[in-house]
């Protein structure tokens, strides 16, 4: 039973884990602050040892009976989430915006919209996934894809609620049951998802959360040799350490990471409309892996596209997220405004100019001003590494070779952005190597297509077919088309 409820601006959340159709309390919890003001909002039951193996036994539990049934019958449950997180939009929207330091009007107005299509939207496309017959000479070939088993979803604090729907939807259609670990530093609205998976009438089992910290409680469940599959959206360190424990008992991973994505404007651009897409990177406090955060720029102009970008960013509200003029909300945690920070005072030292920002913003402590850097190399650590924060670097190029070797040459490879006249920005777009990128647009996307990265942005694709390919288990069953008499003979 719940020991008590958290009350997050009139919104009471549970603080407890949701394991086999009920709440479950620990001896240990951690304190959680709100990024905005750094309000102690509660304490939250830190996932044991003993937490995360009733997880499992209630996931392995329940999957036999969610596995047997139809993508057809599967449907009204996963409908009903849906409907239940609209049902729920407004709490939803409070409570992250409260938790995570994400803008309400982004809420209201993109994440709970999205995140209802993620589960009806998948739970609709499973109903492709007949068997498919490959008619050989010799054989019928029937291709299943049957559910894998218990899957692990483990989720950042970037964007916890439209994540974990991303990844719960397809793996819930395809029959799996789920065990999602949502991030220490915003775990709320995971716990609202069980609200809505409880009322939508999932059985006990299919749905699980178990909160805590990826070092103790993830750590704990991505070792485990009973998962099926493990999806993670995260940093690179913490992948490495999750494909390390997953390796050792072959569970196959879906990683999607970190990025330093290319943001290409060629002298045939629309230069305004590149500048205020570019501003747009600062949103989410620059917190968005596929964000456009090295500035690539042909020389001849690199100064005016500077000056309609200024006129932009100066147009940027920092502030409470939860206000509707609000563009640029805080940080998420202290550690983050610090290494925020660091990048920035340790690339001025080594010579980058800041064109604007590079300070703590006067809204708060978690607040820090979109910041521009030029005068950067190639080979440095604020143009090579994911800053995650408010802060774009600055490149200029002469030539389209010597721009797809700026934007080729960081370790990242996860989405881009080129602006410029439409064929020639899609002969660019085209060598970058790279998961994704958008040609004179951002943020354009389709449940049915492609994402994910290449080089350390991470293994494997979301999306559409992609996702099922990994949630589920491809099986050929085989039968002849004429009688079959085993042999010996090779003649």
């Amino acid at each position: 039973m719940t020991l008590y409820l958290l009350d997050v601006a009139g919104v009471l959340v549970s603080p407890d884990h949701y394991i086999d159709g009920r709440r479950v309390a620990s001896e240990q919890c951690f304190e959680l602050r709100s990024p905005i003001d750094q309000c102690v909002m509660g304490h939250i039951s830190e996932g044991s040892a003993a937490d995360v193996e009733a997880a499992i036994v209630s996931a392995q539990r329940a999957f036999p009976a969610w596995a047997r049934l139809s993508a057809a019958q599967r449907k009204p449950y996963l409908d009903r989430f849906a409907q239940e997180i609209g049902k729920r939009a407004e709490a939803f929207c409070v409570v992250e915006s409260n938790d995570a330091g994400v803008l309400l009007s982004r809420m209201r107005h993109g994440v709970v919209p999205r995140a209802m299509q993620n589960i009806a939207w998948f739970a609709e496309h499973a109903l492709g996934l007949q068997e498919r017959d490959i008619d050989t000479e010799q054989a019928r070939h029937m291709v299943r894809h049957d559910p894998a088993g218990v899957v692990a979803v483990i989720t950042p604090w970037n964007a916890p609620l439209m994540l974990a729907t991303w990844k719960v939807g397809p793996a819930l259609a395809a029959g799996n049951t789920v065990i999602v670990k949502p991030p220490e530093w915003a775990p709320l609205t995971s716990s609202l998802l069980a609200d809505a998976a409880e009322a939508a009438g999932l059985p006990p089992g299919v749905f699980n959360i178990v909160q805590g910290s990826g070092a103790n409680t993830g750590a704990k469940l991505v070792s485990d040799p009973r998962l099926a599959r493990i999806s993670f959206t995260g940093s690179v360190p913490t992948a490495r350490r999750i494909a390390q424990a997953a390796g050792a008992n072959l569970v196959p991973c879906s990683l999607e990471l970190g990025g330093k994505s290319a943001f290409i404007v060629l002298a045939d651009a629309d230069l305004d409309n590149a500048a205020a897409t570019a501003a747009l990177m600062y949103r989410n406090a620059g917190q968005v892996c596929l964000a456009g955060t090295r500035l690539l720029v042909q020389r001849e102009v690199a100064n005016e596209f500077v000056e309609r970008l200024r006129g932009h960013v100066g147009k940027l509200r920092v502030g409470d997220p939860r206000e509707e003029a609000t563009e640029v909300g805080p940080i998420i945690h202290p550690r983050q405004v610090e290494r925020i920070k660091g990048y920035v005072e340790r690339a001025v030292a080594a010579g980058a100019e800041l064109q604007w920002g590079g300070r703590p913003h006067p809204a708060g402590a978690q607040y820090y001003e979109p910041t521009l850097l030029t005068n950067v190399h190639q080979d440095s650590e604020i143009v090579q590494n994911e800053v995650f924060g408010p802060v774009l670097t600055l490149q200029t190029f002469d030539s389209d070779d010597e721009a797809i070797a700026l934007a080729n040459g960081t370790d990242y490879g996860l989405g881009g952005v080129c602006y410029g006249e439409t064929a020639h920005a899609i002969a660019i777009a085209q060598a970058v190597r790279t998961g994704f990128i958008w040609v004179n647009s951002f943020g354009i996307r389709d449940l049915s297509a492609p994402f994910g990265g290449i080089k350390r942005s991470g293994i494997g694709r979301e999306g559409g077919d992609w996702s099922f390919e990994f949630f589920c288990d491809v099986k050929d069953v085989v039968v002849p088309k004429k009688p079959f008499r085993a042999s010996f003979s090779h003649r």
